[in-house]
């Protein structure tokens, strides 16, 4: 396979899995009960807190080793940014939609998890991007190395996508718009491998921010959103329970495809 078809390959299986992690949604014929919900967006939960910890933060601090000593401070500051941008959506959003609509708007838990979501997915492919790039400027078997990132981001992708669709479902009352929706999440990461690609040999000092950008934003979606809805049916800690899956399969996932 030509060096090209590698990364192709590799841009289209991570959007391709988030798409085939969300189609779950449509093996869901009835509505969701309480205790499923709790369940689900527990192991949402579980898995956006080890993504943040292992595909964010772990590797912006290796980034940011360059700062020696200090090399939390640009991952400090990015997380707190990542948070601070959220609460100014949740401020903001509502009052410039309630001008233009007239009525009143709810900047809800679904749509903070599609932008966490997507968040996420932006330094995830920006990473992919940077493989291929590094593989470009070197040859030979980087870029398998690459496709092997790649591969392992969109196996990640999988659960993240059903942890998404099932949620927005709920929501929209639409199976067919919370898949899309889940779609439309992923279809920044073969961009952001494109744009990786193109930057990759300027762009990798700003790594370490743009990735706890996205971990501070998805640790305020479950901690404001996720958590504490999971804790509705907890009779059973059927919402601790899913947070524990998710967090177990997501580090299972990050330290055996890293």
């Amino acid at each position: 396979m030509s060096d090209i078809g590698f990364t192709v390959l590799g841009a289209c299986f991570i959007f391709f899995m988030t798409c085939l992690g969300g189609a779950l949604v449509f093996l869901f014929k009835k509505e969701v009960s309480q205790k499923i919900y709790s369940l689900f967006l527990g192991f949402a939960s579980g898995l956006m807190v080890a993504a943040s910890i292992w595909s964010l933060i772990l590797p912006a601090l290796e980034g940011a080793s360059s700062w020696g000593n200090l090399s939390f401070m640009p991952v400090a500051v990015g997380i707190i940014l990542g948070v601070g941008f959220l609460i100014l959506l949740d401020l903001i959003l509502p009052k410039i939609l309630n001008r233009k609509n007239k009525r009143d708007f709810a900047f809800s838990k679904a749509s903070k998890l599609f932008i966490a979501v997507t968040l996420h997915n932006i330094p995830e492919g920006l990473a992919v991007g940077l493989a291929y790039g590094s593989a470009f400027l070197s040859g030979g078997s980087s870029f398998y190395s690459a496709l092997m990132l790649a591969i392992g981001i969109g196996v990640q992708n999988f659960p993240e996508g059903t942890a998404l669709a099932l949620p927005l479902k709920e929501e929209l009352k639409s199976k067919k718009k919370a898949f899309f929706m889940t779609c439309l999440s992923g279809i920044v990461e073969p961009i952001m491998v494109v744009v990786g690609v193109i930057l990759s040999t300027s762009i990798e000092s700003l790594m370490p921010w743009f990735l706890s950008f996205s971990a501070g934003a998805m640790l305020y979606v479950v901690c404001e959103e996720l958590l504490p809805d999971s804790q509705i049916a907890s009779k059973n800690h059927i919402g601790t329970w899913g947070f524990i899956f998710g967090f177990v399969i997501m580090m299972i996932f990050d330290v055996a495809l890293a």
